[in-house]
């Protein structure tokens, strides 16, 4: 029998496993049906988002805000400006708000701009962003039909110490009531990638009743929130509910053109 040396034995045996396994793996990575890497859900088509208080034009805003053009040049400048929200990440929030007093009522308008971020990598920013939307439709409580009656389809929440007015009547401007299914809490459609509008009446003790119209829409994976309020200054006037909605949505439609700019 030949004789062997052990080193040279052992470089044999070496040599043999290293051609059977790989000495990085890869055989094994080779074969079929071996584990590979899921891509990551895309990114959302916003990676910034555009300074509210500059996204309204003023001939809009004279038309939102008829109290400023009674205010000395210098003043409506400053009116037509806005304030800008205190946020902590410009780039994942910012809002702007802006006010006017006129003899017979007094309006406000705000803007909130939210940019969702999924860190979810099996989840999109536009499918999460989709779920944020959903539950702000959700807490708005919209009627399902036409048939709720005010105190059963609540709209949006109420602070506490205030007594909400049903809102679901589509009471008008002057006073007359009856129920009118285009003017209640609604879906809307044709506006972004899913939007809804809220309406809300509400009556502070003795105080003239205020309503407030917020028109909320999802484009891509930001979620626009417009809000229009209007409060009379005799407490025996009603806000005129159409007139508000209609601006309202008509801002909302010239943000969701600037967001595709």
């Amino acid at each position: 029998m030949a004789y062997v040396p052990g080193a040279a034995l052992l470089a044999a045996l070496v040599v043999g496993c290293s051609a059977g396994t790989g000495t990085d793996g890869s055989a094994a990575d080779s074969r079929p049906g071996g584990p590979t890497a899921s891509p990551a859900a895309p990114a959302g088509k916003y990676r910034t988002l555009p300074d509210p208080c500059r996204s309204v034009a003023h001939s809009t805003l004279k038309d939102l805000l008829p109290g400023v053009a009674e205010l000395p040049e210098d003043q409506q400048e400053k009116a037509y400006a806005g304030t800008a929200s205190v946020t902590y990440d410009t780039d994942r929030r910012v809002g702007c708000t802006w006010k006017a007093e006129a003899p017979d009522s007094s309006r406000s308008l705000s803007l909130d701009f939210e940019r969702v971020v999924s860190y979810d990598t099996s989840v999109s920013d536009d499918d999460r962003a989709d779920e944020v939307y959903g539950k702000k439709e959700a807490a708005a409580h919209l009627p399902s039909s036409a048939s709720d009656s005010p105190s059963d389809s609540p709209s949006g929440s109420t602070p506490s110490d205030e007594e909400t007015d049903g809102e679901t009547d589509g009471k008008s401007g002057d006073g007359a009531t009856g129920a009118t299914e285009d003017l209640q809490p609604r879906v809307l459609d044709d506006l972004g990638d899913a939007a809804f509008l809220d309406d809300l009446l509400i009556k502070a003790g003795s105080t003239a009743q205020h309503r407030t119209v917020s028109v909320v829409f999802r484009t891509s994976n930001v979620i626009v929130t417009v809000q229009y309020t209007e409060q009379p200054a005799l407490s025996t006037e009603i806000p005129d509910s159409k007139e508000l909605q209609e601006k309202a949505q008509a801002l909302a439609r010239k943000l969701v053109d600037k967001f595709g700019e």
